[in-house]
């Protein structure tokens, strides 16, 4: 059994999450919760293309918002320093 996602005569849809992140994916499977096609029943080569074209950052869009708001954000979002005390007796 060959894998659909690999099929080169295969019909696919290009997903998209809430992070940004594209997906390919054969059309006669659901699409997954938390997942929105933005290109239905096009060819392997089309949605490679389309995902190709629109996704230009690997980093997700929760990273790319923490950075834009500058280095004050990412020190508001880490968990607090501990001060570990040694008890001298």
């Amino acid at each position: 059994m060959t894998n659909p996602f690999d099929a080169t005569d295969g019909t696919f849809h290009v997903l998209v999450n809430d992070e940004g992140q594209y997906s390919l994916w054969p059309d006669f499977a659901a699409v997954p919760e938390g997942w929105s096609p933005v290109l239905e029943s096009v060819s392997r080569e089309a949605a490679l293309a389309h995902i190709e074209e629109s996704w230009t950052t690997l980093q997700p869009a929760s990273l790319r918002r923490q950075l834009s708001a500058g280095p004050a954000s990412a020190t508001e979002t880490s968990a607090p320093a501990t001060l570990l005390v040694s008890d001298p007796r």
